[in-house]
């Protein structure tokens, strides 16, 4: 098939693997809490140059998302109940966010920028998960700062593929549920995909090349097991352990939004000699 002789020829075995194992990953994790599966994914940016591995990332991620949200049908808001405390104010501001983050994304240096949320992520994901659980903080959702946030979300999924990390990180402050974190989460980051994948397929049609959808037809088939094992796994936790198991995947994240960091140059160059090779 076509698609296979364009893999061989583009990529060795050894990258096909490695991109395997990091989307089962991926999937797996992303059907367990809802999110994340981009910013797990972010070390298949080791493997592929951003502006293919972003959009890859996004189409696979709007996959995930499809089909986590049929298997959980019943934890969803109905339709009505969207405004104003449900994801209609985070898609809202999310639609401002995604162009301002693709123009991150093909215009300017992104290493700074991902080297600072990754350690604000890692550093917000020890807190929570290591600070006492007598402490709360109150905070006050309006659909204003609902919408902020997932304007934040926007620019951040424009140049990451990972739009939900700050519904997350706001959905963690409100202590909110899992199924009323994963009913606000959700939507949002298929919503956001879409509209990024439309964006771009209109802005930078050179981005859905032979080589993009050789590989979406290679890793399709692995991401979408690893989604249903999530989705069984996330059935049987509690809320304490979901909301473990969010923040620490919060971690991981940004663990790998500090790797992609690390290997944009000129940033990489710069890490380099500040560590002396």
């Amino acid at each position: 098939m076509d698609f296979l002789l364009t893999l061989t020829h583009a990529y060795p075995p050894n990258v096909l693997i490695g991109l395997a194992l990091i989307l089962l990953v991926s999937g797996l994790m992303s059907g367990l809490s809802g999110f994340g599966f981009s910013a797990i994914g972010a070390l298949c940016l080791w493997l592929l140059p951003p502006k293919l591995g972003v959009p890859l990332l996004m189409s696979l991620s709007t996959a995930n998302q499809l089909m986590s949200l049929r298997q959980l049908k019943a934890d969803l808001k109905p339709w009505k109940e969207w405004w104003p405390d449900g994801p209609t104010p985070y898609l809202l501001g999310g639609v401002i966010g995604v162009p301002v983050g693709l123009s991150i994304l093909h215009g300017l240096p992104t290493g700074v920028l991902m080297l600072v949320f990754g350690g604000f992520l890692v550093a917000y994901a020890a807190y929570s998960i290591l600070k006492p659980d007598r402490v709360h903080v109150e905070v006050k959702e309006t659909p204003l700062i609902s919408a902020f946030v997932g304007m934040i979300g926007g620019v951040i999924g424009g140049f990451t593929a990972f739009p939900g990390a700050a519904v997350v990180v706001w959905s963690g402050l409100r202590r909110l549920p899992k199924r009323e974190s994963r009913s606000i989460v959700q939507p949002y980051i298929l919503g956001l995909q879409l509209i990024s994948l439309a964006l771009l397929a209109v802005q930078h049609p050179e981005t859905f090349g032979k080589n993009f959808w050789a590989l979406l037809i290679f890793t399709v088939p692995v991401v979408l097991p690893g989604t249903l094992m999530g989705v069984n796994l996330y059935r049987r936790i509690s809320d304490i352990n979901f909301r473990k198991v969010t923040f620490l995947l919060l971690g991981i994240s940004g663990l790998g939004l500090l790797a992609k960091a690390a290997a944009v140059p000129p940033l990489a160059t710069m890490l380099g000699k500040m560590l002396g090779h």
